[in-house]
């Protein structure tokens, strides 16, 4: 016999006889595939841990694969809060209603499981009616003989337990037992990534849902002035037909601006505060805050933008509301004053006009005296209602008579300067809600402001007043030939402080006030201009207000 055949013969268990080779041969066959039912438990266990797979989930893939090799028939997880001191169900699989009789909680005292993670060691436990423990009872309800109980440990400290029951009581050899830690080992790892993963998800939908639910524009812009993120007011307010990229752009309208307020935050490396015009019409308060990573380096600037718009109008308000109080002080006083020495030249001259035929001069001039006397009256009484600003009443009124006030008070003055005014008032307008001192001012802003652009033109002047009704809303509109303007200060016509006249010659107040008295009254101005050619500004007042 050759070395080679001898070698075949060991190799084969020729030698020895056919029953204990084939016995031996299944023996080495079943361990190969227990190793490697093992192996792929593990393998699946490390593989099939995500966020999206539950528990129970994969503990009944554990389950279906280990009952190819073991007679389990329930497997447990629990959880070890230390914060609270705490033994939680997290799951069962088949699920139970058994320990409903315990609670979701475990109790401390009687515990099997509570006495496993004391002694921080694994329990193969055969089922005793006899004993005490609070879980005997559920477990002889639910057919279990034995329970395998393991310890689950991350980083040396206890996280819970993983507990295998089994209907018969088998005995369980080094192997047996090794793969069982090492398989709560893995499970343990899993759970905790995946708790730890859902903290920091949990943590992350909290801060965007806190972002998000900020009305102000908050943007998140990177070294190099990128805008990384931006919570949806940011998206509507600053950039709403399109992505939001370079801060600089949005804020400034460019890409550089020397001197701008990411250039000094990041220069300064502290908060940072700029109040800037956005939109060609939107007022802001835009603030910038650096943020720090662990080692104190900037990384991030934080952009945090407030709408100031109706505060600088409200502002604006209250100044022009203060100069009309103390014009109107100041008319009362004039009033007093005017009053005494009209009601004389008045009565006098009624006196003197009784002593005159009516076809002698003196009448003529007598007659004159006393319809001026007259209109200065009038002029100083409309004067007094319209710096009455003290109480803004709403309440039935006409816009045509709103406009018949404003023409007492100022229609001299247009034909002092040889305007023509012309009026196109619609018939039987209706009544609106509104405050007739405050319609006044603006039909008086409008008509101001066409006489001085009426002032620089050479050609016949007029001004043309016209109400209208359309649908539910009632219109309002000025319009003068005079010098006009162009687009981009058309544009700006209603900013704060924003004047096309000369120095000394206007605030930049008037239409801004105007625009916010429309609003009030839930309407709006709109303006249409041709430069050299003239200019409408139209009121539109809703003949119902809402509210």
């Amino acid at each position: 016999m050759t070395d080679r055949q001898v070698m075949i013969d060991r190799l084969v268990g020729v030698q020895s006889s056919k029953k204990n080779y084939y016995a031996a041969l299944k023996t080495s066959i079943n361990e190969m595939k227990k190793k490697n039912t093992q192996l792929e438990i593990i393998h699946d266990v490390m593989k099939g841990f995500n966020i999206e797979m539950s528990m129970n989930d994969m503990l009944h893939l554990i389950l279906e694969k280990m009952q190819a090799i073991f007679s389990f028939k329930r497997l447990s997880l629990f959880e070890l809060h230390h914060e609270r001191d705490q033994l939680r169900v997290h799951t069962i699989y088949p699920e139970i209603a058994h320990y409903q009789d315990i609670g979701p909680i475990f109790p401390r005292e009687r515990s099997l499981y509570w006495q496993v993670i004391m002694e921080s060691k694994s329990r193969n436990y055969i089922v005793d009616k006899a004993d005490d423990y609070v879980e005997v009872t559920p477990f002889i309800q639910l057919n279990l003989k034995q329970i395998i109980i393991l310890p689950m440990y991350v980083q040396g400290k206890i996280i819970g337990l993983f507990s295998l029951g089994s209907e018969e009581i088998v005995e369980y050899d080094e192997h047996d037992r090794r793969f069982f830690q090492q398989l709560t080992d893995q499970i343990a790892v899993s759970h905790e990534n995946v708790r730890l993963y859902q903290e920091v998800l949990n943590k992350k939908n909290e801060w965007e849902q806190t972002f998000s639910a900020v009305m102000d524009p908050i943007l998140l812009v990177d070294l190099e002035g990128i805008v990384v993120q931006a919570n949806e007011a940011a998206q509507q307010f600053l950039q709403p037909d399109g992505d939001i990229l370079m801060l600089n752009e949005i804020l400034y309208g460019i890409d550089e601006q020397a001197g701008s307020i990411f250039d000094r935050c990041m220069a300064g490396q502290t908060a940072v505060y700029a109040e800037l015009k956005l939109l060609d019409q939107v007022y802001c308060e835009v603030y910038a805050y650096p943020v720090f990573n662990e080692q104190g380096n900037v990384y991030h600037i934080i952009i945090y933008v407030r709408d100031i718009t109706k505060k600088r109008q409200y502002e604006v308000q209250i100044m022009q509301s203060g100069k009309l109080a103390a014009i109107g002080e100041m008319a009362a006083g004039v009033a007093h004053e005017l009053n005494n020495p009209l009601t004389a030249i008045l009565g006098n001259a009624q006196l003197l006009l009784r002593k005159e035929t009516k076809e002698s001069s003196t009448y003529h001039l007598l007659h004159d005296i006393y319809e001026c006397g007259k209109r200065s009256q009038n002029i100083i009484r409309n004067l007094l209602t319209f710096s009455r600003q003290d109480e803004y009443l709403f309440e039935r009124c006409s816009v045509n008579e709103a406009v018949d006030n404003v023409l007492g008070m100022i229609g001299y003055q247009m034909r002092q300067q040889q305007i023509q005014v012309t009026l196109d008032l619609a018939k039987d307008i209706p009544l609106i809600d509104g405050n007739m001192q405050q319609i006044e001012q603006v039909i008086i802003n409008f008509m101001l402001n066409a006489k001085d652009a009426l002032e620089e033109v050479d050609r016949p002047k007029e001004i043309i007043l016209e109400t209208k009704v359309a649908g539910s809303l009632i219109y309002l509109s000025v319009h003068d030939n005079g010098i006009g303007m162009n687009e981009q200060a058309t544009g700006q016509i209603f900013d704060p402080f924003f004047t096309t006249k000369q120095v000394r010659k206007g605030t930049g107040l008037g239409l801004s006030v105007s625009l916010g008295i429309a609003e009030s009254h839930q309407g709006d101005i709109s303006v249409t201009s041709t430069f050299g050619k003239g200019s409408s500004f139209t009121l539109q007042l809703p003949l119902q207000m809402e509210n």
